[in-house]
């Protein structure tokens, strides 16, 4: 996955030490095809299925970076109905030893149109599942995203 470049110029100033960044993840469903569906990407970087994710780029609105990493990773138009759930994630120590801490945002969003396809190289292959039928190597992060978003409460939740 490619490190935006405002990414690399802070990590000029603090190398390898943990790096406060903001997230946003998609609980995108989709209802005009019957049962409701959810879309999900299998990423490059680890082979596991996931929801679509990113950064919040400097100055951009997460509800707009949601809409443009569902965009570009799946090539699917959505609208953003909700925030579900504010999180802060354990930190991620990546290959090269950056270490990140994310404030995760999760979104629930509508599906608008578009076939879901790859969209670039972060994803190898994109599927709608029924929401009741997460793929099994969904960890327990996105497993609890995927409850939250899917929950008829409308009231975002945030952990304390």
């Amino acid at each position: 996955m490619p490190v935006p470049d405002f990414v690399l110029s802070l990590r000029r100033h603090v190398g390898h030490a943990r790096l406060p960044l903001t997230g946003v993840c998609a609980v995108v469903l989709r209802t005009d095809r019957g049962g409701p569906e959810v879309l999900y990407g299998r990423r490059s970087d680890n082979g596991l299925w996931s929801l679509p994710s990113g950064i919040v780029e400097p100055g951009e609105q997460p509800a707009t970076t949601v809409v443009r990493e569902v965009w570009e990773e799946l090539r699917v138009e959505v609208e953003t109905e909700r925030l579900a759930l504010v999180t802060s994630d354990p930190d991620i120590r990546y290959p090269n030893d950056d270490v990140c801490q994310y404030v995760s945002l999760t979104f629930r969003c509508r599906y608008v149109s578009g076939e879901a396809a790859l969209g670039d190289d972060e994803t190898l292959e994109v599927a709608w599942r029924p929401a009741d039928d997460p793929p099994a190597d969904l960890d327990d992060v996105q497993r609890r995203r995927l409850a939250v978003a899917l929950a008829d409460d409308p009231a975002c939740v945030f952990d304390r």
